[in-house]
Parts: C-alpha cells; sequence; structure tokens
C-alpha cells in the first residue's frame, strides 16, 4: 500500500477502497485464504508442508515471504497455547527444523479446526483481521481519519464475504493467482525512500 501511496495512486479514502478491494478479490483469495482452507481440510502432516511450500513458492516480493514466516511464528505460538493438537505441534517442528518456513494462515486454521470453528466462520475472521490491521495502516498513513475507516470496513464486508464463498469452490490451478501491479509494488516496497510499516 505504501508503493501506492508514494506514486499518488491511493490518496484518499475513495482509492484506498479500491485499492483494498482489488487486494482481496486477487492477493488474499488466492494466496492465504486459498492456503487456510487447504490447511484447513489438510489430514498428514505431508498435506500441511505442501501448503506451506506452496505458500513460500508464490510469495515472490522478498518482504512478503519474511513476514510470512514472522508472522507465522508468532501465530504458532498463539495457536499452540489456545488450541493444542499433534497436528499443530508436528506443523511446529516441521518449521523449526527448516523443513516448513511457517505460516500464519497454515497454523490459524489448524487451531481453528481443533477449536471446532466451520470453515467459512474461519475464512471471514482471517481475511476481515487482514483487512481491518490494512485499512488501520491506511488510516495513519494516507491518512484517511476513524469514520472513514469505518466506512471503508462496512464496505470491504461485502468483498470479504464474497471471497470466503469463492475460496470455497477455487480449484488447485487457481492457487497463487497474482495482480502484477500489487507484487510489483511490495518489491518496490523494499527500497523505498519512506517506510511507515512492514509487509
Amino acid at each position: 500500500m505504501e508503493t501506492f501511496l508514494e506514486r499518488g495512486l491511493v490518496d484518499g479514502e475513495a482509492s484506498f477502497a479500491v485499492w483494498l478491494c482489488h487486494f482481496v478479490r486477487i492477493q488474499l483469495t488466492h494466496s492465504d485464504g486459498f492456503a487456510l482452507r487447504l490447511a484447513f481440510e489438510a489430514t498428514s502432516p505431508e498435506d500441511l508442508a505442501r501448503v506451506d511450500r506452496m505458500l513460500a513458492a508464490a510469495a515472490l516480493p522478498r518482504e512478503v515471504r519474511e513476514a510470512g514466516t514472522k508472522m507465522g511464528a508468532r501465530m504458532l505460538a498463539i495457536a499452540g497455547t489456545v488450541a493444542p493438537s499433534a497436528q499443530l505441534a508436528a506443523y511446529a517442528a516441521d518449521v523449526v527444523s527448516e523443513r516448513c518456513a511457517g505460516h500464519p494462515a497454515v497454523a490459524f486454521a489448524v487451531a481453528g479446526r481443533q477449536l471446532g470453528v466451520p470453515l467459512g466462520e474461519l475464512l471471514a475472521s482471517y481475511l476481515f483481521a487482514t483487512v481491518t490491521s490494512l485499512t488501520q495502516n491506511a488510516i495513519r498513513a494516507i491518512p484517511i481519519g476513524q469514520n472513514a475507516g469505518q466506512r471503508v470496513l462496512l464496505g470491504a464486508h461485502h468483498e470479504v464475504m464474497d471471497a470466503v464463498r469463492r475460496i470455497q469452490l477455487l480449484e488447485p490451478d487457481d492457487f497463487g493467482v497474482a495482480a502484477p501491479g500489487l507484487e510489483i509494488a511490495q518489491m518496490r516496497h523494499e527500497r523505498q525512500r519512506v517506510r511507515m510499516f512492514m509487509s
């Protein structure tokens, strides 16, 4: 988002809402969202490791890969406290041994299933938490203010629920569908002159 800000492509509530919509529809749906579903459906450590590898391979920008690993480690620690399970422990061991990179969507899925949360609710929670985090960044960075942020979140509700429906219908070949403009902006962010937030 910061790259779009610096280039003047995101400069207010309306342009941020459009950017967020594209991010949810394309990148978030076909990477984290789809991976969460696949991890939720996984029946073995090998299945989880495959999802983890797919996420790592699909994250071309270095910052995105590194941020996923850092947030994944934190999510694993939280999930291990809130919803411990043999599957989560095996995934955590694979991360420690570097067989897996670790990703928050995978840990979130395993913990959610352990807690008995239905897939649709789990997806909605994860996606909306991501949208909320990005909106909080926009409130400070653009800045758009709290009232505008709430309007953006209200408008994003439909996008999130549509993404939840689409994720449950995706086929294997749909994994990793990307918007080149978003990926290029993420790559440029590594060398951006002014940076407020980590990816």
